[in-house]
């Protein structure tokens, strides 16, 4: 009987196995010399391995030798189904709306947005809302601009006093259009985009009125209402206690020319940046735009030697210098440049945003070095900038100084976090400028851009980045942002919000001359008013929503009127607070459109 053939025998099996330097597959004798393979991913060697004999031709140097088919077919079904779970995964995990729980439970933020809004329904001039929910407030300065004979009735008083400066009311415009372009839906969510809208109108309407250009005649914008100054101790807005409905004092208007070339950048920003909010009101939207361009093009056509600050010529700041003196004008022109190239996609304005970038980067004073303000938007504009490059990516021959903006941005992220770069006082606060002025309006701006590039970053799937030799993650940008509300909303050594308001424990002693006077039907003069200013009694109207001038470089916070620069609130430094807020706020679980406004990306 002729020997049993076994199975391997009527199918005879070849095994291979490698030598490194033959660079292919050479025959095998046993299973246990042999090695799996992929596909064509030989070792490489320096040997030609043309000088290796092989009975095997070149054709099937890389085949794969099958031993089971069947285990074979099995392999295939699971990995293609293995590799089709991971695909359909990764789909559902990138289109399934994502809930971003950043948020730390022991704050309301919402309720905190709403608020911080509200303060600004306090801070309208001219005829005011029949429907707003602040009831202490009726109509003021319906004669503002008679003096030179135009209109300018409208627009905010600046804080506790009741002068309306442009330069303030512009760069609050800005930054409040700002954050709802970058939050739009979470200003939806919360029920607040109509507000934020509301007040961003009131305020547009109002600087639209505050310059005229023509072929005609030259530039004429208007920096100020009411006085800071008094002539022969007359009344005016800073001597005289007493709330806008009741004044009945003078209201000089400065007035400038082509020269005050901050202001009318700050003008060019705020206009430019409020009509991408207003986008589905094509006429509103149009309208702003068009006017951002004309005032843009003038300014900038001025004689380079004429052009400066507002507040270096008398006629035209002298009124504003003792309160918002401005120290430069080229980070105003870079942030006016920067928000007409957003709203218009012209890259004339990139190219002129970039130049005007480089020239204020160069003359950055060490001051003003990592502050973003009323005074300095030059931070701002390397966030918006890096902003461009990475969702514009507009390329040759922007990148060099879009990517100058990327590392700017970068160092000023490691700014707020190492404390070798900015001091802090013990609580936490931290001190961008501990020698200049009420401290939280640094803070605010600073958690504001930081959970902002966060955003950006976290959107480029990128876990962090580095600024020389630190670095830095998302959760460090974010923990960051937050850790600046928390101590604004109370989580202080004080133990005291200092968002009027908000919380058990807030300023009560706010200095406000509206909150600060009765409402009860009466007319108070400027000596009736004295009364009400030196009270030690607490306010008889809450001020929601304000945020005070904040604490000292020791933590430490003096509740009283007549120290405004603890107890003053300003719409700049609200604007801050604002954008901070909305930032850190957390999308909704229902939301399904994530969608930015301002990069047009979910």
């Amino acid at each position: 009987m002729p020997p049993t053939t076994t199975e391997s025998e009527k199918n005879p099996v070849r095994y291979m196995h490698t030598v490194s330097e033959a660079g292919r597959l050479l025959p095998s004798s046993s299973r246990w010399n042999s090695i799996a393979l992929d596909f064509k991913l030989t070792p490489k060697s320096s040997i030609s391995y043309e000088s290796i004999p092989s009975k095997y031709p070149k054709s099937v140097d890389c085949n794969l030798v099958i031993t089971d088919k069947k285990h074979f077919h099995l392999f295939i079904i699971v990995a293609v189904a293995i590799f089709f779970a991971i695909i359909g995964l990764a789909l559902m995990l990138h289109f399934l709306p994502q809930k971003h729980k950043h948020q730390d439970s022991s704050i309301n933020l919402k309720l905190a947005i709403n608020q911080a809004l509200t303060f600004y329904d306090a801070q309208k001039s001219g005829n005011y809302p029949r429907n707003s929910s602040v009831k202490y407030r009726g109509d003021s300065g319906l004669q503002d601009g008679n003096l030179v004979k135009t209109n300018l009735i409208g627009g905010y008083y600046d804080s506790g006093n009741n002068i309306k400066f442009t330069f303030t009311t512009a760069y609050t415009m800005t930054l409040l259009s700002w954050s709802a372009m970058e939050y739009q839906t979470k200003f939806a969510d919360i029920d607040e985009l109509d507000h934020v809208r509301d007040i961003i109108r009131w305020g547009t309407d109002y600087l639209l009125k505050v310059f005229i250009t023509s072929p005609e005649s030259n530039l004429t914008l208007y920096s100020q209402v009411g006085s800071t100054i008094s002539t022969n101790n007359e009344p005016n807005d800073i001597n005289c206690w007493q709330r806008p409905e009741d004044m009945s004092y003078g209201r000089p208007v400065s007035v400038c020319d082509g020269s005050a070339t901050d202001l009318a950048g700050e003008i060019v920003a705020a206009l430019s940046a409020a009509s991408m909010v207003f986008k589905e009101d094509k006429d509103y939207s149009g309208k702003l735009a068009q006017a951002a361009e004309s005032l843009y093009e003038v300014v900038t056509k001025e004689d380079p030697k004429k052009q400066g600050t507002y507040t270096n010529v008398d006629a035209c700041g002298k009124q504003a210098r003792m309160l918002y003196n401005s120290s430069s004008y080229k980070d105003e022109l870079a942030w006016g440049a920067t928000w007409l190239f957003l709203a218009t996609k012209n890259t004339d304005y990139l190219a002129n945003a970039t130049q005007f970038f480089l020239s204020a980067k160069s003359d950055e004073t060490m001051l003003d070095k990592g502050v973003f303000y009323w005074n300095n938007k030059l931070n701002a504009v390397a966030v918006l900038l890096a902003g461009i490059r990475y969702f514009r990516d507009p390329g040759f021959p922007y990148e060099d100084v879009l990517k100058l903006s990327s590392n700017s941005t970068h160092s000023l992220m490691c700014s707020y976090l190492f404390k070798k770069y900015m001091s802090r006082t013990a609580g936490g606060l931290i001190l961008p400028k501990p020698d200049n002025g009420p401290l939280l309006q640094y803070a605010a701006t600073a958690s504001f851009l930081s959970k902002l590039y966060s955003d950006y970053i976290d959107h480029l799937k990128i876990s962090g980045a580095s600024c020389e030799t630190d670095e830095f993650s998302v959760a460090m940008l974010r923990d960051f942002a937050n850790s600046q509300v928390k101590y604004i909303l109370g989580q202080n050594p004080m133990k005291m919000s200092y968002l009027v308001g908000y919380g058990d424990k807030f300023p009560v002693h706010v200095h406000h001359r509206s909150a600060s006077i009765p409402w009860d039907k009466r007319i108070y003069n400027c000596n009736d008013g004295k009364t009400w200013l030196n009270s030690k009694n607490p306010n008889p109207q809450v001020l929601l929503g304000a945020m005070v001038g904040g604490p000292d470089t020791h933590d430490n916070f003096i509740d009283q009127r007549s120290n405004q620069r603890f107890t003053e609130p300003t719409i700049a430094s609200n604007a801050g607070l604002v954008a901070a807020l909305i930032a850190l706020q957390d999308y909704s679980n229902n939301s399904h459109d994530m969608k930015n406004s301002l990069w047009e990306w979910t």
